[in-house]
This record gives structure tokens, C-alpha cells and sequence, in this order.
């Protein structure tokens, strides 16, 4: 045969596995990042990307996990960010060693700062921080007026 079979791929063979869709779903819904992926499955980054670009299944389950835990945190700012109370209980031990149980609501009060950051991302145009300078004048005699000031002696 004097020419190549244009068949057969040229490179080293991939490194992707069925199995690693369910793997990168669970690393994704707790909360890996595209780098911690990367380096669980020993590949770089740029071998991750391709993975995702050629194996729908694979980008479907980086998705997936990803959208869950977002969905997670942002349910939890919420509940940061209004207070919230749960179910708990108290374990002490009578003077022969025995347990005692106390069921009560154990309650957080809203945070005013888990509150700023979902107003900020959910209502940004009401929310957002932003600073308005408004400057009037000619800038011209503003720069004059600088330089002038800033060559004073002090007092």
C-alpha cells in the first residue's frame, strides 16, 4: 500500500470512558470544579473540554451536577438570607449516666449579608453596588486647579 489509510486516526488512543459520565455527575453535585475534574481523571483541562465537545453524554452530566449544585447553594443563601429554624436535640445524662433527649427548634436569624448578595444577583438594578460620580465644570480648570493645589506649601 503506498498511501495511508485515512481511516485510522492519527494520535494516541483517548483516555475517555463510558463510566466516567456517572463519575463527573457526582463530582459535579458536590461541588468539583472543571480543574478538580481534570485532575481526578488525569487529564488536563483542554482534554476535559474536548471530552465535553465530543461526548454529549459527558457535557449532559457536567450540566447536570453543576445546575444541581448551584440549585443547592442558592437555596441555601435564600434560607441564609430570610433566617431559618430546624429540628434539633439536646443530649444530656442523668446522674446514672442515662440519656436524656430535649427536642427543640434550633433558629438562625436572616443575614444581612447572604441577603445583600441575593438582592444584588437577583434585583441587580435596584441592588447592585455602584458608586455615580457627577463631574461639572471644565476639565481644564479642574487640572489647573489640581496642580495648583497639590504645588501649596502645607500648613
Amino acid at each position: 500500500m503506498l498511501y495511508p489509510s485515512f481511516d485510522m486516526p492519527a494520535g494516541q488512543p483517548t483516555l475517555y470512558r463510558p463510566e466516567y459520565v456517572e463519575k463527573v455527575a457526582g463530582m459535579c453535585l458536590a461541588g468539583a470544579t472543571d480543574s478538580e475534574i481534570a485532575d481526578e481523571l488525569g487529564v488536563s483541562i483542554q482534554t476535559l473540554y474536548n471530552w465535553r465537545a465530543k461526548h454529549p453524554e459527558f457535557l449532559d452530566a457536567i450540566r447536570y451536577g453543576k445546575q444541581h449544585a448551584d440549585d443547592r447553594v442558592e437555596r441555601s443563601l435564600y434560607h441564609r438570607a430570610v433566617g431559618f429554624e430546624y429540628p434539633a436535640v439536646k443530649i444530656s445524662f442523668d446522674k446514672d449516666g442515662n440519656p436524656q433527649y430535649a427536642p427543640y427548634r434550633e433558629y438562625f436569624p436572616p443575614d444581612a449579608v447572604a441577603a445583600g448578595k441575593w438582592l444584588n444577583n437577583r434585583r441587580p438594578e435596584e441592588w447592585r453596588d455602584k458608586s455615580e460620580l457627577n463631574v461639572t465644570g471644565n476639565l481644564a480648570e479642574v487640572i489647573a486647579e489640581a496642580r495648583k493645589r497639590a504645588h501649596e506649601p502645607n500648613e
